[in-house]
């Protein structure tokens, strides 16, 4: 009894820090949004300086894990539920790496006028950052149903990020000056588009914990 005790305080502290990681993230990709929209050249600089924090917090996370597995030898569902663990923290950890690279298009844009009003790029980094919350909720309290609605907004994403991208292709022939703006912010596009990805990839690995099956959420 002490043994599983010791397991699940263990994974609960596991979990804390997960949940940590994915605030960092997502208070980041934020950030960045934030420092694309507004121009703020400083702000953006700062988050890439600072991807450190979310890298540190998942080698922490991945060397609790892995001295689980060497001292409890856990089986089943609690091998699956530290599987689960190193699969989800990898996959916010590329959250991290999503929010250095948006700030990094911020950079390369500057402070040129924008070719158009960005609207449809934070409603479109909205939904996203919707899918972060409740796959990460619904790791972090095993909740099958709440994965799948994760996963269900995916379609989504990717309706949004095909037609973003053709309308800002099409400004390119009237602005060629701001060709090099209109490329970086189809990059935005696809970042966030990846986001979305990266929710449903921390979804399907919650299913799997319960059923011990993959399932393609996407399907």
């Amino acid at each position: 009894m002490n043994t599983r005790s010791n397991f699940d305080q263990s994974l609960k502290e596991l979990k804390s820090l997960q949940l940590k990681m994915a605030d960092e993230a997502q208070t980041a990709i934020k950030n960045a949004m934030r420092a694309l929209l507004n121009q703020d050249l400083g702000l953006a600089k700062k988050i890439i300086d600072g991807d450190n924090v979310i890298d540190d917090l998942e080698y922490e996370i991945h060397e609790k894990a892995l001295m689980l597995i060497a001292r409890q030898s856990p089986v089943a569902k609690d091998l699956r539920r530290l599987h689960v663990a190193l699969s989800a923290s990898s996959e916010v950890e590329r959250l991290g790496d999503i929010a250095v690279n948006i700030a990094k298009s911020a950079v390369h844009i500057g402070n040129e006028k924008h070719v158009k009003e960005l609207i449809d790029i934070p409603n479109m980094m909205e939904m996203a950052l919707e899918m972060v919350t409740e796959s990460i909720t619904s790791f972090y309290s095993e909740d099958i149903e709440l994965a799948k609605k994760c996963a269900a907004k995916d379609d989504q994403v990717d309706q949004m990020f095909g037609n973003l991208v053709k309308e800002l292709l099409t400004y390119i022939p009237q602005n060629p000056d701001f060709t090099n703006q209109i490329i970086q912010l189809a990059f935005v596009c696809r970042y966030i588009e990846r986001i979305a990805d990266h929710s449903t990839n921390i979804a399907e690995n919650v299913v799997y914990l319960e059923t011990g099956k993959r399932y393609n959420l996407n399907d």
